[in-house]
């Protein structure tokens, strides 16, 4: 693999893991935000982290295509890629 190949994968990689992390956060906070609903510094965090999840998803997915059924799309980029069971077990 070529090194312009190692840096893309590096960096969807770690917008992924960005996204994973920021909607573990959000859930967390909202589930705090069930019983504490009053709590302006949470909420402020909520929305904060809200917004830049709209940020990282938006320029995951105009870089590598959407990451849900969710996402307004014209074309099915996902069919473009390898399956998970063609990457040579790398998943």
């Amino acid at each position: 693999m070529d090194e312009n190949c190692k840096n893309i994968n590096s960096e969807k990689e770690t917008l992924l893991k960005e996204i994973q992390e920021c909607t573990f956060y959000i859930i967390e906070l909202g589930l705090y935000l069930d019983i504490n609903p009053d709590d302006k510094v949470a909420l402020c965090l909520h929305n904060k982290h809200a917004n830049h999840l709209r940020k990282i998803t938006d320029k995951y997915e105009s870089m590598f295509g959407p990451l849900s059924i969710q996402c307004p799309c014209n074309k099915w980029r996902w069919l473009e890629e390898p399956w998970p069971w063609e990457k040579g077990g790398n998943l």
